[in-house]
């Protein structure tokens, strides 16, 4: 059973909290870079509890600093970017990407105040359509931060990823643990009729599981009782759910858990999602996710507009919610989805999150065998947190470049196996996709 002091320390994420130190270690994803445009290049970002202004300036360099300006504590989300950097409105001090002061100009010609200040900066960079910003130390003989690790979806090219992000109101923790979850799918997004996948592309959960005719629809729908299988491994956790359909074939769906707070799952056999939960503060968070193509490029376009329908603009906020129950519809539950919240799965996950409260009281709860995927992650991270805290070994994932080349994939596979050879089965088909796919997408199972 979980304390309530263990709760604390997991999901509290401000700066000096401990997990607040355990993130701030990892590169986070802070906006997609369409936030970033010609016509206001300058976006206010709230993470991990702190305040900050995210600009891009006129020679396409992407900059992150504090938001307060160190003259009067102006709000630099209000900045104008030109001259090399993002000036404050109030007096006109100007600031570069890495927070150096360049101008002071209501202060006299002769004044050497500007050489005194520096504001806070931080790294950023821009992965697959998402920038991600570093918040932590940096590495004591490097000077550097963390390396980013060989994932799919960070060395596909652009034309195969597309990113993407929606806000939860509630706690980040049990955002992510949804996803670590392989049970719930046969109940929280079970669906009473199947649909053409053809016409569902970019639909989770809509297409045809690998190697059959069989909708992922119909076996969550038929097969509710998974067994589940852990595998602790170099970059987090492997989760393998099996639902044998008969004396010969079994259906085998493996995702995992990429430490300290994204998973990867297949949207299908030609894709896979890459999904991080991010903490906005201690009470909301974003999910941000890159959908990673091993056949055809990405139809971008169409993803965008499945996704708008959902989300407004400019902050990504769900249009079914609290405030309006959902969406729910009783006549659907009883006729069309086990929810009665509509045919996104996002929908049902986000109402399965915020319902829990804005902190889920882990107190309360009672686990069972197909929580061991969450029973293993809290154990992770609880360790992770002790060692940040400690400072005397870098928790999991935080990588140097050796290390980092070393993690790949990972695997993901949502197909029908023989029943007596479903591991084998599993990474003989990631082998085949991989080696079909038209970018290079390097086989992950000797590093694993």
């Amino acid at each position: 059973m979980t304390t309530h002091e263990q709760n604390m320390r997991m999901t509290r994420v401000g700066p000096g909290q401990p997990a607040g130190k355990l993130l701030r270690r990892y590169w986070q994803p802070v906006a997609l870079i369409e936030e970033l445009d010609d016509l206001r290049p300058v976006r206010p970002v709230k993470l991990i509890g702190q305040d900050f202004v995210l600009f891009r300036d006129e020679q396409g360099r992407f900059g992150l600093l504090d938001r307060d300006c160190p003259h009067r504590g102006a709000d630099l989300a209000f900045g104008r970017p030109e001259n090399g950097g993002l000036r404050c409105p109030f007096h006109g001090w100007l600031f570069d990407v890495m927070g150096n002061c360049l101008q002071t100009p209501a202060e006299p010609e002769t004044s050497k105040l500007c050489q005194r200040i520096k504001q806070k900066s931080y790294p950023v960079v821009l992965r697959s359509g998402i920038l991600f910003a570093y918040l932590g130390p940096l590495n004591e003989k490097t000077g550097e931060p963390p390396a980013f690790p060989d994932l799919d979806c960070f060395i596909a090219p652009d034309s195969h990823v597309f990113a993407f992000k929606g806000h939860m109101a509630c706690n980040w923790l049990q955002a992510l643990e949804v996803g670590i979850d392989p049970a719930h799918a046969s109940f929280l997004h079970r669906f009473f009729e199947d649909e053409d996948p053809n016409a569902n592309y970019g639909r989770q959960f809509r297409a045809n599981s690998a190697d059959s005719d069989m909708p992922m629809t119909q076996v969550l729908r038929e097969f509710e009782r998974p067994t589940i299988e852990i595998e602790r491994t170099d970059y987090g956790m492997r989760l393998i759910a099996l639902r044998e359909l008969n004396e010969k074939s079994t259906h085998v769906r493996v995702t995992n858990l990429l430490f300290p707070q994204a998973f990867n799952i297949p949207l299908s056999a030609e894709m896979t999602i890459t999904q991080w939960h991010v903490p906005v503060d201690d009470v909301n968070c974003y999910w941000f996710a890159i959908f990673t193509s091993f056949t055809g490029p990405v139809d971008k376009q169409q993803m965008r507009e499945q996704r708008l329908q959902l989300y407004t603009l400019p902050d990504y906020i769900p249009r079914k919610n609290k405030a309006n129950d959902y969406g729910f519809d009783p006549y659907e539950q009883k006729t069309k989805t086990f929810t009665g919240m509509g045919d996104d799965i996002n929908v049902h996950d986000q109402w399965a999150v915020e319902s829990q409260g804005p902190i889920q009281d882990r107190t309360r709860e009672h686990l069972g065998s197909t929580d061991k995927g969450i029973i293993n992650y809290r154990s992770m991270l609880m360790k992770a947190i002790d060692q940040a805290e400690s400072g005397n070994e870098p928790p999991l994932m935080v990588l140097d470049a050796e290390q980092a080349k070393a993690i790949r994939g990972p695997v993901t596979i949502d197909g029908i196996a023989p029943t007596g050879a479903w591991q084998a089965y599993w990474r003989e088909a990631d082998a085949r996709k991989r080696a079909a796919a038209p970018w290079q997408a390097p086989a992950v199972l000797a590093a694993e």
